[in-house]
C-alpha cells in the first residue's frame, strides 16, 4: 500500500527523474539537438523541484490585497518563484543561442553528430 507521504512527495520524484532522464540524454545522445533536448529536460526537472521545494501545504500567495496583510494567516516565501521565473529565462535564452550555433555548425560541417565533428577537426 502507497503511504500518503510517499504520494505528497510526488513531486519532488518526479523532479528527479525529469533531471536524470535529462542527464542520460545528455550523456548518451551524440547528436547535438538531443543534447540541447536533454539540457531542456534538466532544467525542467531543476524547475519543478524548486517549486515543489517553495510550496507550503495551506499557505497564501503573497498578493497584497486591500488593508494590508491579514494577521494569523501563512503566506508562501515568492523568492523560489521568481528564480524559477529568472532561470526559465537564462534557459530559453541558452536554448536559443545553442541552436543557432548548431545551425551554423551544420551550415559549415554538414553533420550534428559530435563523433564526426571531432573526426573532423582533427
Amino acid at each position: 500500500m502507497i503511504s500518503l507521504d510517499l504520494f505528497l512527495r510526488l513531486n519532488y520524484l518526479a523532479g528527479i527523474m525529469l533531471f536524470l532522464i535529462g542527464l542520460h540524454t545528455m550523456l548518451t545522445h551524440a547528436n547535438l539537438i538531443k543534447k540541447v533536448m536533454g539540457m531542456n529536460i534538466m532544467e525542467t526537472g531543476i524547475f519543478l523541484f524548486m517549486v515543489s521545494i517553495g510550496y507550503a501545504h495551506g499557505t497564501l500567495s503573497p498578493i497584497m490585497r486591500r488593508g494590508g496583510p491579514v494577521q494569523g494567516l501563512t503566506y508562501t516565501n515568492p523568492l523560489l518563484a521568481a528564480t524559477v521565473l529568472t532561470g526559465i529565462v537564462i534557459a530559453v535564452s541558452t536554448t536559443a543561442y545553442a541552436l543557432s550555433l548548431i545551425v551554423k555548425l551544420y551550415e559549415q560541417c554538414g553533420t550534428l553528430d559530435v563523433d564526426r565533428l571531432e573526426k573532423l577537426r582533427s
